[in-house]
């Protein structure tokens, strides 16, 4: 381990060969895995639990409390998962008595400038490009990429191998699979490129995109054309996923670009 000249609290919890570089601040309710790297000025406060071969760049802020007027001072955490790297100047607040900790996972990329609020559920292998702002309580799934300049509106989801324009305003839930943009944010088509660089076979990506084609382009209602898919389309796991992802809609989804 190599404190250097950081400002460490003689009860944080670190593991072995963390690096903190010079002038970070660790407070003392936080855990700092295995291989981690601390770059210099960076802030991690009470709640924050990082895993094991994160970095993270200069500027950032982990773990501090919520911006949210209904916090009154509750213990709760900021989570971070294995391999996850943390660039310049991003944020991530602690959670509130709502969920009880903010989770980032495991091999995610958050560029600089991002924010992460109150909690937030982000899912493994996701990217959050420069600037990317999420409100409190937003999930997202895994393996989704969200453009620079992004920002999501409080309790929005974001399914799975969704892929975001730069500059979004997500005000509702965008369902796995797909591709958003436009103004307002829109379903734009299948994100086929990253679903075939993640394996999926022309037969899988084939019945996404039929189930896509009944839900927004058949001219039926969201609840009419969910009895439609749940009722033509043969089961898989991918439709498994979008019809539960459907169902526990609450904000509304995303239009077509037609709409």
């Amino acid at each position: 381990m190599d404190y250097n000249l950081a400002n460490v609290h003689p009860e944080a919890r670190i593991a072995e060969h963390v690096i903190i570089e010079p002038f970070a601040t660790v407070h003392k309710d936080v855990v700092i895995g295995k291989g981690t790297k601390i770059s210099a000025n960076v802030v991690i406060m009470d709640g924050a639990r990082i895993g094991e071969n994160v970095t993270i760049f200069p500027g950032a802020v982990i773990s501090a409390i919520p911006q949210d007027l209904k916090f009154k001072g509750e213990e709760t955490t900021a989570e971070i998962g294995d391999n996850t790297v943390v660039r310049e100047f991003v944020t991530i607040n602690r959670g509130t008595v709502a969920v009880g900790k903010t989770v980032v996972g495991k091999n995610c990329l958050l560029m600089a400038y991002s924010h992460v609020a109150h909690d937030c559920v982000v899912g493994n292998n996701v990217i959050l490009a420069n600037t990317v702002q999420l409100a409190g309580e937003v999930q997202i799934g895994d393996f989704a990429i969200l453009g620079g300049g992004t920002l999501v509106h409080q309790f929005v989801r974001i399914g799975e191998h969704v892929m975001a324009q730069g500059g979004l305003l997500l005000g509702k839930d965008a369902p796995p699979y797909i591709m958003a943009a436009r103004y307002p944010a829109a379903y734009t088509g299948i994100n086929i490129v990253g679903l075939r660089r993640r394996g999926f076979t022309n037969e899988q990506i084939g019945q996404i995109q039929e189930i896509y084609k009944i839900l927004f382009s058949s001219g039926l209602n969201n609840t009419q054309a969910l009895e439609k898919i749940i009722s033509d389309v043969k089961d898989t796991p991918e439709k498994e996923t979008i019809v539960a992802f459907i169902k526990s809609c609450e904000r509304g989804l995303i239009g077509n670009t037609r709409d």
